[in-house]
C-alpha cells in the first residue's frame, strides 16, 4: 500500500476543529442551480461501488478524497465507460462495467449528476467508492419520473425516502415559524394625518417610522471571515515613502497583508500549519495535502499570489492598492499593473493615484479604452506603471466583434498584441463581483489574463450564492481542486446545504486564507463617521390603489397556479406563462409606487405573445416592446446568452431580450430565437430602448399631475426637511425612471431645485448633476436611478436618503446608502425605506431579513436557466404571493 493512501481519516476532517458557530445555509447558498453551473440538486441515493483497473493508471488518491467521474463514450472497449480522476486530473481507474451500464444513460441524458468520494484505501486492483446521485426536485414531474426509472434499474433511493420523511416535518415547522404579514417587524402606524393643513416636522416623521438597520442581520460574508478581535491584532507596516497621504492604522495593516499575500511561502518542514489550505504530508517528505479536497501531490503546490480585498466601501481600498503598487516597486523594482474597472470609476483611479503619490515619485498612468485605442505590444505597455481599462474593453480584446460565433481569438493571436500579450506584474479587478458569474464572457476574459499576482476588490464577494465566491477564487488562482466547479460543489456547496459542520469550517478557512474584510462599524477602525439611522416607513394604500393592486395580485396568483400545474412538461407555453408572471410581479411593485407606471401596453403585448409566438412590428407593438425592454434594463436583468448584465440591450418581436451583439450572432447563424425557437429573419425584428428622454407619447399618456400615497409620503419628508432649515440634501432613489419623471414633475410644481442622475443620461450631464449636488446650495435634491448610483460615486454632499422601492438584491440598496454614508460625510445620515402596507414590498423586506445572503428574488430573475431554475424561483414567488 502506498503511504499516500494510509490515512484512515481525511486530513481535512482532522484539521478542521469543532466550533460553536451554527450554519445557516440559506444565508450562503442560492437554491436554484444546474449540475454544471453549481445549480441546486437533490440527493436521490448513495451507491456503494468501487474503482477498478487501478493498476493501469498512475493517479493517486487518499481515503475520503473527492474524485471526478467522466463519461467515455468513445472508449473502444466499452461505450458505457465512466472514468474516475482525482482532482488533479490524473486517472485512477473506471467504474465497474455492469455499474457503468446502469449509470451511463443517466449521465448522458443529464438525468443524474454523480459525485464520488473514496470510501477506503486504494488496493492493488481496486478501491471502494461511494457515489452520491443528485437530480432535480423530487416534487416535479421530472423528479418523479426519474425516481421511477431508478427504481426499475434497482438503483438506491435512500436520499429520496429520507427527504420525504422530513418534508412533512419541515412544512409543519415552517408554518409555525414563518411570521405572518411581516409581524417580525414592529412597524408603527401609517403616516400621521396632516391635521389642519399643518406641516409635519422631521421628528414626527421619525416617530411614525420603525427604526431598522439591515446591517444588524449579519452578512453571510462576515460570518466566515476573521473576527474583529483577530483583525485588530493584525501586523502592520510602514507607509511607503512615495505615498504623501497619511494612512490610517487599518490601511497600514491592509498593506502588510497585501504584501504577504503576493509573496506566499510554503509551510516549513516539520510544521503542521496550512498555507492556502496546503499542509505538508505527515509521512512523505516534500509531499503536500490539500485540506479542502484531501488531494495529495509529490511536488511543491502552486500558491495563489493575490487575494480578495473585501473591505467595506469607504475604508480606502483604492489607497491600499496604490500603496501596494508603490511599496512593491520600492522593494522589488517597477512592473506594470493592470487595473480593470467599470467605466464609471475608471477615471477615479487616475485621480486617486495623482492625489496620493508624491509628484517626484509619480506613477505613469495610461488609460487603454475606447474604439480609438491603438494597438500596443508588451514593450508599449511596459513604459507605464499602471494601465487602466474597463471590463468592456477587456472583453472586446478577448472576443472581438468580427469573430462572430467562433469565440475568442486563437491563442497565438491573443498573445501577440493588446492586453493579453503582457505578463502583468499584477491585475486588479475593481468592483470584482462583476465576474461573479463564472460562465460569463467577462469572467472568461479576466481569467485569460496572465499576471504574477491577481487581486479582486469588492465589498460583496458573495452576492447571490457561493458560486460568486467560486468565480473570484478561480480568478486569483486557487489550487488543489477548488478551482473546478464540480469539486467546489462537492466539498463546499452541497455539504453546506446538508448541514455538514465541517463544510462551515472549510468556508471559514477559505475566507481566512484568501480574503480580508473589515467593516466600518468595527471599533478598531474608528472612522468617526457620523451616525446612520435607517427607518422603514409604512404607508397605506388608498381604496382605489388597493383595488388596482389586488387585481394584479389575483392575476399573479392564478398564473402561478397555472405554471405549477403545467410542471416541467409545459414546454414553451410554460416558459411564456412564467415570463408573464414575472412581468406581473414587476407591475405589482410599480403599482406600489404609482398606478400610472402600470401601463396596459406591456400587459396586452404579453397576452398577445401567449396566443402567438411573435407580434407584427407595428408602431404600437414596437413601443410596447420598448416598454417591456425598459423593465428588464431597470431590473438589472442578464443577457441569457452570455449571462452578463444586458449590454446594448434589444428585445425581439417574440418578446425575449438580449445583448445586441449576442442575438445578432444567433440570427446570423440560426435565424431563430435561442429561447423559443421563433424565426428571426434579420435585425428588423429587434427593438432597442427608447432614446434619451424616453417615449414622449407614453409620457403624454402618463398623468404626471396624478399623485399616489407613496409620492405624498415622499413630499411630506421633503417638506419636513426644508422646514428644519438645516440645509440638508436628499437623494431619492428609485428603480423606475418613469417614477422619477413623476417625482420630478411634482418637484417642479412645489418649487424645489433638484438634479437628476439616471442611466439614460450622457456622461457630461451626469457630471453636471454631481457638480450641482456638490456645489449648488440651492440644489437640495437628487433624483437617482438605484442601479446607476450603487457603483462608483461619492454622494456625501447629501445626508438623507429616500428608498422609493424595494430592490431585489439588498446589496444594491446597501451600496447606494454607502455612497452617502462614507468617508467625507460630515452630518448624521438618515435613510427612509418607503413600504406599502400589506404589499409585495413588505414581504420582500421580510425575505431580505430572513435571507440576507442576497438571494435572487423571482421578480428580477433570469430566464436562461429554464426548467431547473424556474422550479426554485417558483418557491420564492410562492412566498411573495402567500
Amino acid at each position: 500500500m502506498h503511504p499516500l493512501q494510509q490515512h484512515s481519516v481525511p486530513e481535512r476532517e482532522a484539521w478542521l476543529t469543532s466550533n460553536d458557530q451554527a450554519v445557516d445555509v440559506d444565508e450562503i447558498v442560492s437554491s436554484t442551480q444546474s449540475a454544471a453551473s453549481n445549480d441546486e440538486l437533490f440527493l436521490y441515493g448513495d451507491l456503494p461501488t468501487k474503482i477498478v483497473g487501478i493498476r493501469f493508471y498512475s493517479g493517486m488518491a487518499n481515503p475520503g478524497e473527492y474524485i471526478l467521474m467522466r463519461r467515455e463514450p468513445g472508449n473502444p472497449y466499452d461505450s458505457n465507460a465512466i472514468r474516475v480522476d482525482n482532482v488533479g486530473g490524473q486517472q485512477i481507474g473506471h467504474i465497474p462495467r455492469r455499474m457503468a451500464e446502469k449509470l451511463a444513460k443517466y449521465m448522458d441524458r443529464g438525468w443524474l449528476f454523480l459525485e464520488g468520494r473514496l470510501a477506503g484505501s486504494i488496493g492493488t486492483f481496486d478501491c471502494p467508492l461511494e457515489v452520491n446521485m443528485y437530480g432535480p426536485d423530487y416534487n416535479t414531474n421530472a423528479g418523479q419520473q426519474l425516481a421511477s426509472k431508478m427504481a426499475a434499474d434497482k438503483l438506491p433511493l435512500g436520499g429520496l425516502k429520507a427527504a420525504k420523511r422530513t418534508e412533512s416535518e419541515r412544512q409543519k415547522n415552517e408554518l409555525i415559524s414563518i411570521p405572518m404579514n411581516g409581524q417580525n417587524y414592529e412597524y408603527s402606524n401609517q403616516m400621521l394625518p396632516d391635521e389642519g393643513g399643518s406641516q409635519l416636522k422631521m421628528e414626527d416623521l421619525i416617530e411614525a417610522s420603525q427604526h431598522f438597520n439591515p446591517r444588524d442581520i449579519v452578512n453571510s460574508t462576515d460570518n466566515y471571515c476573521l473576527q474583529e478581535e483577530t483583525l485588530k491584532k493584525m501586523p502592520s507596516t510602514e507607509k511607503p515613502d512615495s505615498i504623501k497621504t497619511d494612512m490610517l492604522p487599518h490601511q497600514l495593516q491592509a498593506l502588510k497583508w497585501l504584501l504577504d499575500q503576493e509573496n506566499p511561502h510554503p509551510p516549513p518542514s516539520g510544521c503542521n500549519n496550512a498555507v492556502q489550505l496546503w499542509k505538508r504530508h505527515d509521512i512523505i517528505a516534500n509531499a503536500f495535502t490539500n485540506l479542502a479536497t484531501n488531494h495529495s501531490i509529490r511536488e511543491m503546490p502552486s500558491f495563489a499570489s493575490g487575494g480578495i480585498l473585501a473591505d467595506d466601501m469607504g475604508l480606502g481600498k483604492t489607497l491600499e492598492m496604490i500603496s501596494l503598487i508603490v511599496a512593491d516597486a520600492e522593494r522589488n523594482g517597477r512592473g506594470t499593473t493592470l487595473v480593470v474597472a467599470p467605466l464609471s470609476v475608471m477615471s477615479n483611479w487616475s485621480v486617486q493615484i495623482e492625489n496620493h503619490v508624491r509628484k517626484n515619485k509619480a506613477l505613469s498612468v495610461y488609460i487603454y479604452h475606447g474604439s480609438a485605442r491603438v494597438a500596443m505590444n508588451p514593450t508599449d505597455f511596459g513604459q507605464f506603471d499602471v494601465v487602466i481599462t474597463t471590463y468592456q474593453t477587456l472583453a472586446s480584446d478577448y472576443m472581438p466583434k468580427d469573430k462572430g460565433t467562433s469565440g475568442k481569438l486563437p491563442e497565438r493571436n491573443l498573445r501577440t498584441s493588446g492586453l493579453y500579450s503582457v505578463k502583468w506584474r499584477r491585475v486588479i479587478l475593481d468592483e470584482g463581483h462583476n465576474i461573479r458569474n463564472p460562465s460569463s464572457k467577462g469572467a472568461a476574459a479576466c481569467n485569460a489574463l496572465i499576471a504574477r499576482s491577481k487581486w479582486v476588490l469588492t465589498g460583496t464577494p458573495i452576492v447571490n450564492s457561493l458560486k460568486d465566491l467560486y468565480s473570484l477564487l478561480r480568478f486569483i488562482g486557487v489550487t488543489g481542486g477548488l478551482e473546478q466547479i464540480e469539486v467546489f460543489n462537492s466539498v463546499l456547496v452541497r455539504p453546506l446545504k446538508q448541514g455538514d459542520s465541517s463544510a462551515t469550517f472549510l468556508l471559514q478557512a477559505i475566507m481566512t486564507a484568501f480574503t480580508l474584510r473589515r467593516r466600518k462599524d468595527m471599533a478598531f477602525i474608528d472612522l468617526r463617521l457620523p451616525k446612520l439611522d435607517e427607518y422603514v416607513h409604512r404607508i397605506d394604500f388608498t381604496a382605489k390603489e388597493r383595488e388596482r393592486y389586488e387585481a394584479f395580485y389575483m392575476q399573479a396568483k392564478n398564473m402561478l397556479k397555472s405554471v405549477e400545474n403545467m410542471g416541467h412538461n409545459g414546454g414553451e407555453s410554460r416558459s411564456q406563462q412564467y415570463a408573464h408572471l414575472l412581468e406581473i410581479l414587476l407591475r405589482m411593485r410599480q403599482c406600489c409606487n404609482h398606478w400610472e407606471l402600470c401601463s396596459e401596453r406591456v400587459t396586452n403585448l404579453m397576452s398577445q405573445l401567449e396566443r402567438q409566438k411573435t407580434v407584427v412590428m407595428t408602431p404600437e407593438n414596437a413601443k410596447a416592446l420598448q416598454e417591456a425592454l425598459q423593465l428588464q434594463i431597470e431590473s438589472q436583468e442578464d443577457c441569457p446568452i452570455c449571462f452578463e448584465t444586458l449590454h446594448n440591450p434589444v428585445i425581439t418581436n417574440c418578446g425575449h431580450f438580449f445583448g445586441r451583439g449576442c442575438i445578432m450572432r444567433a440570427i446570423e447563424d440560426q435565424h431563430r430565437c435561442p429561447m423559443c425557437r421563433a424565426e428571426l429573419r434579420d435585425e428588423s425584428v429587434l427593438v432597442g430602448p427608447a432614446i434619451e428622454g424616453g417615449d414622449q407619447e407614453a409620457d403624454n399618456e402618463m398623468d404626471l399631475m396624478a399623485s399616489s400615497s407613496k409620492l405624498e409620503c415622499m413630499m411630506e419628508i421633503l417638506a419636513a426637511t426644508r422646514l428644519s432649515g438645516k440645509g440638508e440634501k436628499t437623494i431619492i432613489f428609485s428603480q423606475w425612471t418613469r417614477f422619477l419623471d413623476i417625482v420630478q414633475a411634482r418637484l417642479d410644481r412645489e418649487g424645489y431645485k433638484y438634479c437628476r442622475l439616471d442611466g439614460t443620461m450622457a456622461a457630461l450631464k451626469r457630471d453636471a448633476a454631481l457638480e450641482a449636488l456638490e456645489n449648488d446650495d440651492k440644489c437640495t435634491i437628487m433624483l437617482a436611478s438605484l442601479g446607476v448610483c450603487a457603483v462608483g460615486l461619492n454622494l456625501t454632499a447629501a445626508n438623507q436618503i429616500v428608498l422609493s422601492d424595494t430592490w431585489w438584491a439588498p446589496a444594491i440598496e446597501d451600496q447606494a446608502v454607502d455612497r452617502v454614508h462614507r468617508l467625507g460625510q460630515k452630518r448624521e445620515t438618515r435613510v427612509f425605506r418607503l413600504v406599502m402596507d400589506g404589499s409585495i414590498e413588505e414581504k420582500t423586506i421580510v425575505v431580505q431579513a430572513e435571507k440576507r445572503k442576497l438571494m435572487q428574488l423571482a421578480f428580477s430573475e433570469r430566464e436562461n436557466k429554464r426548467q431547473k431554475a424556474v422550479a426554485g424561483r417558483l418557491a420564492d414567488i410562492q412566498k411573495l404571493l402567500a
